[in-house]
């Protein structure tokens, strides 16, 4: 099963390294790769893993995830190759792939303000589009890192909103692979988590608001310029690694304010270190190991458990060796 001489109906790669493939840019090797370059293609890859004896693992971009060092002796499938945003053909309501070889289809977005877009697509390119064609309700993610696929399954946002805010029907790949389309009513996100379980997300239609490009291209950059503010967007790290807890619980702190009132900010272990900027970001100095940044943020969840009473949620993703 793991011999060189499988074939698989996508490219794949045996034993590749994962460390690159992360903004964190910790992780080991994974003993086998899957690359599909479109939804039909995953739904191949998470099928033929399942015959195989494999439960697949869905790499986006690799923002929000912290991956265990060492060789994972499971297969891992990329949606690194699946980046396609159009607009969907003139009346279509369905998550539509004839165009997929073309340009975007030339509707006017004041029609039709919808997008399609699939998995692999950077949350900062689908940003650019929407606002190249003056299309609002992307703004939240100005700044966001990863892909569609990640944020749709983890409702990534922020304080001005979230992407679910503007999903209008997903589509998902079903554990033995079959294609199912969601429509949003079907749906229940919550604060980050799409609600989809198991299922992996293909692509998306996005409905959105016609606005004027400079609108749309002032609100997402004064967003961007408040992210750039107050979070370490340059170095190297997966994003948030606390959920921020209840109000009545925390009393009224966010994550990363409670880790600073307890005096964490600038902790290290190793080559990991909290951000003296913002509290809920570990910083990856260049040479981490998984275990200097696992080991830091286990700190700071038992102190401020120990200091405040509050049990802090992992936000952060992350992959074990021996949980694959």
């Amino acid at each position: 099963m793991t011999t060189s001489s499988v074939n698989w109906p996508v490219a794949a790669l045996r034993d590749a390294e994962l460390r690159d493939r992360t903004y964190m840019r910790v992780g080991g090797r994974v003993r086998w790769l899957l690359e599909p370059a479109t939804p039909h293609e995953l739904s191949l890859a998470v099928a033929t893993a399942r015959e195989r004896g494999f439960v697949p693992r869905i790499l986006g971009g690799g923002c929000n995830l912290i991956i265990e060092d060492g060789l994972h002796e499971c297969l891992v499938i990329t949606t690194d190759r699946m980046k396609r945003c159009f607009r969907p053909l003139r009346g279509s309501s369905r998550f539509d792939e004839s165009t997929q070889q073309g340009a975007l289809v030339q509707v006017d977005p004041a029609e039709d303000p919808r997008l399609v877009v699939w998995a692999g697509t950077t949350l900062q390119k689908l940003c650019s589009t929407a606002t190249d064609l003056g299309l609002s309700g992307l703004e939240c993610l100005a700044g966001v890192p990863g892909q569609l696929g990640g944020g749709v399954a983890m409702n990534a946002g922020g304080r001005y909103g979230e992407l679910w805010d503007c999903v209008e029907l997903v589509r998902v790949i079903e554990p033995d692979g079959r294609m199912l389309d969601l429509p949003r009513a079907e749906c229940t996100p919550r604060y980050r988590n799409g609600g989809l379980g198991e299922r992996v997300v293909a692509g998306a239609i996005l409905k959105l608001v016609p606005q004027t490009r400079a609108l749309v291209r002032e609100r997402a950059k004064q967003y961007l310029k408040e992210k750039n503010d107050v979070q370490p967007v340059t170095e190297w790290s997966a994003g948030c690694v606390f959920k921020n807890p209840d109000k009545q619980r925390s009393g009224g702190l966010s994550a990363g304010q409670l880790v600073e009132r307890c005096g964490l900010k600038g902790r290290e272990r190793g080559d990991a270190y909290v951000s003296p900027q913002h509290g809920n970001f570990v910083i990856n100095r260049r040479n981490a190991s998984s275990s200097d940044v696992l080991g830091l943020i286990e700190e700071l969840r038992a102190e401020v458990a120990r200091v405040t009473g509050v049990e802090l949620e992992l936000e952060v993703k992350v992959w074990r060796r021996e949980t694959l």
